[in-house]
């Protein structure tokens, strides 16, 4: 006669709990929000939007350090579909770099669009380079003249950070994202 297997009911209680730590997604982190606005206007979608509570102490001890930070933003414009996947109508992307010097102590900062240099300045505050970082008014990053008239679309941003090698753990590591759905009326 054999021994029961004792083993059995810890294993499948180990799997349980693996399963269930891999869809709730990891370590707990801080909430971050983003607000996301579109606008369609004069032959463009102009795109608003906000990312808050991402400029936490670890990624302002890195910035203070001199390391260059970038927050990447993925912004993609949408069209639902009655199908399993949605479909990409434009996309763009959007990035925003702070590197501090510690001599002068002012930040430098840039913008680009799509790899092209929009914006590049320098501020004395850091209150003005984390706006610089998080907060964009109505980028004219699409056209309108690929929308179908009285059409729903929406946007979705998805935003992270560079460098992503970075030997502390930012807050948003595997990335955030925000959402917002429009009608095109013309």
């Amino acid at each position: 006669m054999m021994p029961p297997d004792t083993g059995r009911p810890l294993r499948r209680r180990g799997f349980v709990l693996l399963l269930v730590a891999l869809l709730l997604g990891g370590p707990a982190r801080a909430e971050q929000n983003m607000q996301v606005t579109p606008l369609a206007r004069d032959g463009r979608v102009l795109v608003t939007f906000r990312l808050s509570d991402a400029f936490n102490e670890d990624i302002r001890t890195a910035i203070h350090s001199g390391l260059t930070i970038t927050f990447v933003y993925d912004v993609e414009l949408r069209r639902g579909t009655s199908m399993w996947v949605d479909r990409t109508i434009a996309q763009a992307t959007v990035m925003a770099t702070v590197r501090f010097d510690n001599l002068t102590r002012r930040y430098y900062v840039t913008r680009l669009e799509d790899g092209r240099l929009e914006r590049s300045d320098t501020v004395d505050r850091e209150d003005v380079a984390r706006a610089w970082l998080t907060s964009f008014d109505k980028l004219p990053l699409f056209s309108s003249d690929i929308l179908e008239r009285n059409a729903e679309y929406y946007l979705r941003i998805r935003a992270h950070t560079m460098p992503r090698n970075a030997s502390f753990v930012w807050p948003w590591e595997r990335g955030i994202a925000g959402l917002a759905k429009f009608t095109f009326l013309q």
